[in-house]
Order: C-alpha cells, then sequence, then structure tokens
C-alpha cells in the first residue's frame, strides 16, 4: 500500500493541477482510476493508452495541444524516455501511479508511486486512487476498477450495504463478483465499451464521469444507447471464442488462439482461469497481422513462466504480475514459445 505521506504528496500534486492530462491503461483499473481522481478535483482531461507495452512519444502531441500543466500516467508499468523528456524539457511535472512489478523510472524528477517499491503489495491503481481521492460516493467506481483486477477492497462491505441487489455478500472471489453478479456485468460492459472507437470512448468516459451511481449504466436512453450496443456486439462474439477455448482444455494448460480485428485475449484469459482454476496455465494469444499479443494467467507464478518462456525470442516482450501477465512477440516466434511453455509445464 502507499504511504500516508505519499497519498498526500499526491493530492497536493492534483490540487496544484489547473489542467492536468491523464493517461490512463485501457481496462476498467485504468479508466475508473482516471475517474476517480478526476472527478475528486473536478478538472482534467483522459487520455486512454492503447500502447504496448509502454506510452510511447506519440501520445506527447495531446500534452501541446491542450496546453497541460500535469501530467499524470496510470496504471502504465512502462512509459518510453523519450516522452519523460519531452515533459521534462517543457518543464511539466510527471506523476506516475503504478502498480506492477516493475523498477521505478531512471529519471528521478519524475514523481513515481508504486505500493510493490514500499512492501511488494500490488493493490490495483483504482484501490489507490480511492484512496487519495477518499469520496465515499465514488466507492462504486473504485469496486468496478478492482474486481475487474481480480482484487476485493476492503471498503467493499460498505459498496454491498449501498447496492445489495447489485453484488454478493460474500463472494468467493473478486472474478467470482465479475463474473457472477450485476456490478460485474456493468463492469464488463464498460471494459467492452473501451474497445470502440477513440470517438467513442471518449463519449462514454464524458458520460461517466457525470455518472451518479451504477445503475445510470444500465439505463438505456441516448447516452448509453452506444456503450450498450457496444456490449451485445462484443459479448457476443466472446461467447464464441469462450466456447472454442473450453474445448482446448489440457491436464495443466488451456493454449487457445485466434484473429481478427478485436483483441480480447486479457479478457478471456481471466475469465478461463476463473472456470478452470486447476489449471496451471492459461494462454491466449490474439493475433494481428504479423504480431501476436499473449495473455497469460495462472495458479503458480506466470510472472516466472512467461520470462522463462520468451528467453531466446529476439524481439519479444513481457511481464507484469505474478499470476497475470502479458507478453508480445512475432508471429513467426509462437511455435517455439508454445515449446517453451509445454517444456516448462512438462506437457
Amino acid at each position: 500500500m502507499l504511504t500516508v505521506k505519499q497519498i498526500e504528496e499526491i493530492r497536493e500534486h492534483l490540487e496544484k493541477a489547473q489542467n492536468p492530462l491523464f493517461f490512463f491503461d485501457n481496462d476498467n483499473d485504468g479508466l475508473t482510476s482516471y475517474l476517480l481522481l478526476s472527478r475528486f478535483i473536478g478538472r482534467g482531461k483522459g487520455v486512454i493508452i492503447r500502447s504496448f507495452p509502454e506510452l510511447n512519444p506519440s501520445y506527447y502531441r495531446k500534452v501541446l495541444e491542450l496546453k497541460s500543466d500535469y501530467i499524470f500516467i496510470l496504471d502504465k508499468p512502462a512509459v518510453s524516455k523519450e516522452f519523460l523528456e519531452k515533459a521534462k524539457k517543457d518543464n511539466i511535472p510527471v506523476v506516475w501511479i503504478d502498480h506492477h512489478q516493475v523498477d521505478p523510472p531512471e529519471d528521478s524528477d519524475v514523481y513515481y508511486y508504486n505500493p510493490f517499491l514500499n512492501d511488494k503489495t500490488n493493490e490495483p491503481v483504482s484501490y489507490l486512487s480511492y484512496k487519495i481521492a477518499n469520496r465515499k460516493e465514488d466507492a462504486w467506481l473504485a469496486v468496478i476498477g478492482n474486481i475487474s483486477d481480480c482484487y476485493i477492497p476492503d471498503f467493499y462491505p460498505e459498496f454491498y450495504k449501498t447496492y445489495p441487489d447489485l453484488a454478493k455478500e460474500s463472494p468467493k472471489s473478486a472474478f467470482d463478483l465479475l463474473y457472477k453478479s450485476e456490478i460485474g456485468r456493468i463492469a464488463r460492459i464498460l471494459d467492452f465499451s473501451l474497445k470502440d472507437t477513440l470517438t467513442n470512448v471518449v463519449s462514454m468516459t464524458k458520460f461517466m464521469m457525470k455518472a451518479s451511481g451504477p445503475m445510470d449504466i444500465l439505463e438505456e436512453n441516448l447516452k448509453t444507447k452506444q456503450i450498450l450496443k457496444r456490449y451485445n456486439e462484443i459479448n457476443s462474439k466472446y461467447q464464441a471464442l469462450m466456447e472454442k477455448a473450453r474445448e482446448l482444455a489440457g491436464k495443466k494448460l488451456i493454449y487457445f488462439q485466434y484473429g481478427g480485428n478485436l483483441s480480447l485475449s486479457g479478457n478471456l484469459a481471466n475469465q478461463l482461469i476463473y472456470e478452470y482454476p486447476d489449471k496451471t496455465a492459461i494462454v491466449v494469444v490474439y493475433i494481428n497481422g504479423d504480431i501476436a499479443n499473449i495473455s497469460l494467467r495462472g495458479k503458480g507464478n506466470i510472472r516466472k513462466l512467461t520470462l522463462d518462456a520468451l528467453s531466446g525470442i529476439e524481439g519479444a516482450s513481457g511481464g507484469g504480475h505474478e499470476k497475470a501477465t502479458g507478453a508480445k512477440m512475432s508471429v513467426s516466434d509462437l511455435p517455439r514459445f508454445k515449446e517453451n511453455i509445454d517444456r516448462l509445464l512438462g506437457e
């Protein structure tokens, strides 16, 4: 967890920022972190980061376009040196809040906050953001971000008292809420909405900035029409992919590979490990052109498995948490990667 002093420091940065720009990862943890902090100070613009694995320099143009005086980076494990150098040159403070198991940035001018560096914990950034903002009325947003990142927060009982019809009194796990409750369905609606066009994502975030509660998302009207439409479109494709993945369950491993114009590898991997908790590893490969984006989950040290499986594969990258990681490589290297996984698992 972040220290009291660190939380106070971040609040001070937020209060100083008159025109902040929030860069956030393109998942519910990143989205709700942005919403929690921006709603706290009542200002700021948000930009979704779709580059992998790092926040690349091309995004810096948004800082110049919006004439931002502060940069906040949320839930992103890597940021290019060039991006940070541009901010330093323009004398724009960078506050970077993350929770991945990575080394801190070399640039000491960056205000970097990561609970893993304090006590080896990795609470979601949406959990940290809720503690920073301390707005009880926004607990529902934090719960959405937390359960999407496989975490049940200490304030969950308070949320349940407010919204008993949306949740479970004693969930077995965060994913039990994500896949077996109404707040979980709302979380999945938002997650799929993030996979829409940038124009529609911007419209969704503007709507969410003013939403008073989770039921606002379920109410069908002109503001939610596209959000719900996108969910229904993606969900039908998602369920078909899940059926195919289930058919490939091995003794220790589920290795599922697919292509198309929609990246759902992280979503699929999360639900598969929820449904098959006995599997040592879940590997979902999404092929887009000649690039393979891979999501891995499991009950052992998946971070070590990922890094070991990538060893010797030139140009491949990967990392993440102990039980949830991501990787990227050339499609031509997939056979070797699969061989390494099989060898390491003894399949």
